[in-house]
């Protein structure tokens, strides 16, 4: 691939066996025209952001090579999530069969209407820094500095690195 920019995405699920969401998904991300897979991350089990009376999440992060602009990736990145089922109910952080969010953009900082990058929530969440930090240690967030600095200043809250059969 030529012209290629280094992205990462995170995955998750909590609904219809949220592992093999997750694994259909990379397979699917993978599959696209303009994309290569580089790395995936060890999957992690996380405690739901929003309401508790859901099932825990599954969550992971892929970093892929892309051909494609930041809002087609965004688009191909919906459709996947479309195709695993995910229904949006307008309900913020309720449970869904596929979350794919675009965390980063190469070294772009990018603001529009759909897409905000670096991911807005990222310096935050411990089921999206602990495994970024596991397969880009020395990354740098654009605007929020080194992922390790990052990572030291959030809790695990309960995140647990899965064993994968």
């Amino acid at each position: 691939m030529t012209n290629t920019v280094t992205a990462f995405i995170g995955l998750g699920s909590n609904l219809a066996t949220p592992s093999q969401q997750i694994n259909g998904a990379r397979s699917a991300i993978a599959a696209t025209a303009g994309i290569q897979e580089l790395t995936f991350s060890s999957l992690y089990q996380s405690a739901p952001m929003g309401p508790k009376d859901q099932p825990d999440y599954v969550n992971a992060v892929m970093a892929i090579a892309t051909e494609l602009t930041p809002t087609a990736l965004l688009h191909c990145l919906q459709g996947i999530e479309n195709e695993h089922g995910r229904v949006r109910t307008g309900e913020r952080w309720g449970p869904r069969t596929l979350d794919l969010d675009l965390l980063l953009y190469g070294d772009q900082q990018i603001h529009l209407p759909d897409l905000i990058v670096p991911h807005i929530g990222i310096a935050d969440r411990e089921f999206v820094l602990y495994p970024l930090y596991e397969i880009a240690p020395d990354l740098h967030v654009p605007g929020k500095g080194r992922l390790s600095d990052l990572v030291a200043n959030c809790p695990l809250r309960g995140l647990q690195r899965l064993i994968q059969s």
